[in-house]
This record gives structure tokens, C-alpha cells and sequence, in this order.
């Protein structure tokens, strides 16, 4: 039988067809490899947000966990003591809100408000600032968030390199700050529903244990005129007085 020869131009194009592959081989590979390491990238980005997730919560309460434990010894124990003790503050029309203050969590905080208070510098002043919801603020000279005492503490919240694990949840007490982590003078606030997003970034230092009907009637009753709270002048609920009084078995 007679053997087919293949054509000439058949064996070109297979020639330029083998050429171009060749050609092509070092683009392939490199895009390969940019789909790999764009792979990676993503995974790495991935794992880093949820651990930034899982450890960036804190912890509810007197609850404690393998994390704070950590937390807490990477952490400040402030120097400061101060002994844990009751705060009742009147407002007039309105009533009592009793609060427990920890001066265990926040001795500084503690020590601040209790000596305002003993001093009558509250006596007179006013809550200021009311969001339903959120929470009710007062202590302020002014009347609109830019007073305060002569002095200034440093922030007991763990943001600010202090162990302070008390959580913002219904009823927690917390001192109220600008941008500057320890600004906080006399200003202050309630909490009416629970906050827990400001957990390490405020010093919370006590919780209602009465009268938490007194701050729910308060934020009802609240008619800010924007929408940061401000209540107008002749429409804030007034400090009669706040009392310091000891905790039993203190």
C-alpha cells in the first residue's frame, strides 16, 4: 500500500500552533500563579477578621472566661482602693435611682464621684442629655455637655490599659468622657437599655439596684431637641441631691 504523505502546509500550521503554545506556556503559569496567591490573600484577610471578631467582645457582668482572664493580665489593676458603697440619687418630680458603686472595678471613678457628691457639687444640676433606649446624662455645670469639675481622672476601661470588665447592659453607671481617654471629670450617665458597645471604652463603675422605674419615666418623659439627646434648659430633669451612703458588710 502506498503511504500518505502528509501535506507540507498541515505540517506548518502544527509547527506555528506548537510555537504559540510555547509561546504562551510563561503567561499561563504566571497567571496561575496570581490566582494562588490571590487565594491566599483572601484567606489570610478572612482569618484575621474573624479573629478580630471572636476576641473583641467583652464580657457581660461579674461573668469571666479564659479570655478575660488573659485579658485581665495584660491589663493595670489601678493603685488607687476605694470601699464600694450606695448612691441615691433624688431627681426632683421624678424620685430615687439607688446605685451600687464597685469600687473594686473602678477606684478611681468611684473616689471622683463619691467626693462631687459628698461636696453638693451635683445638688442643682441637671440631666442634659436623654435618648430613650440608650441612656440618660447629667453632672454637667453647663447644662450641655461642655462642663465639668475642676478636675479630671485618668479612664478605667480596659481601651485605656485598665481591667475594668464591667458591662454596659440596663442600669450600669458610667462616666461620661470627650475623644481623650482621661477626660472624664464630672459628667456621667445611665444606662437604659442595654449599651454593650461601649464595653472597654467607657469607665462604667456601679448599677441601679432601685429605681430603675425612675430612669425609665425620665427617658419617657425626654423630648431631645436633636439627635444627640440635648434636652432643652428649662425642660431637664433636676439633681436634688445625691446621698453617699455604705454598702452593708463593706
Amino acid at each position: 500500500m502506498k503511504k500518505i504523505k502528509k501535506s507540507k502546509y498541515v505540517q506548518t500550521i502544527k509547527k506555528e500552533e506548537t510555537s504559540r503554545w510555547k509561546s504562551l506556556m510563561p503567561l499561563i503559569v504566571l497567571a496561575v500563579l496570581a490566582v494562588a496567591i490571590l487565594a491566599g490573600v483572601m484567606l489570610i484577610t478572612s482569618s484575621d477578621q474573624r479573629t478580630l471578631t471572636s476576641t473583641s467582645g467583652q464580657t457581660s457582668g461579674t461573668q469571666t472566661s479564659a479570655n478575660q482572664d488573659t485579658e485581665e493580665q495584660a491589663l493595670e489593676k489601678s493603685d488607687a482602693t476605694a470601699q464600694s458603697c450606695y448612691a441615691d440619687i433624688e431627681i426632683e418630680n421624678y424620685g430615687i435611682i439607688t446605685v451600687y458603686l464597685d469600687g473594686e472595678a473602678a477606684p478611681i471613678t468611684v473616689n471622683n464621684f463619691v467626693e462631687l457628691a459628698k461636696s453638693g457639687f451635683y445638688d442643682g444640676l441637671t440631666f442634659h442629655r436623654i435618648i430613650e433606649g440608650f441612656m440618660m446624662q447629667g453632672g454637667d455645670p453647663n447644662g450641655n455637655g461642655t462642663g465639668g469639675s475642676d478636675n479630671t481622672i485618668v479612664g478605667e476601661f480596659t481601651d485605656n490599659g485598665y481591667a475594668n470588665f464591667l458591662s454596659h447592659t440596663r442600669g450600669t453607671i458610667s462616666m461620661a468622657r470627650s475623644s481623650a481617654y482621661n477626660s472624664a471629670s464630672s459628667q456621667f450617665f445611665i444606662v437604659h437599655e442595654d449599651s454593650t458597645f461601649l464595653d472597654g471604652q467607657y469607665a462604667a463603675f456601679g448599677y441601679v439596684t432601685e429605681g430603675m422605674d425612675v430612669v425609665d419615666k425620665v427617658c419617657a418623659d425626654a423630648v431631645p431637641i436633636d439627635g444627640n439627646g440635648l434636652i432643652l434648659s428649662d425642660e431637664q430633669p433636676v439633681i436634688t441631691s445625691i446621698t453617699i451612703r455604705e454598702a452593708e458588710g463593706e
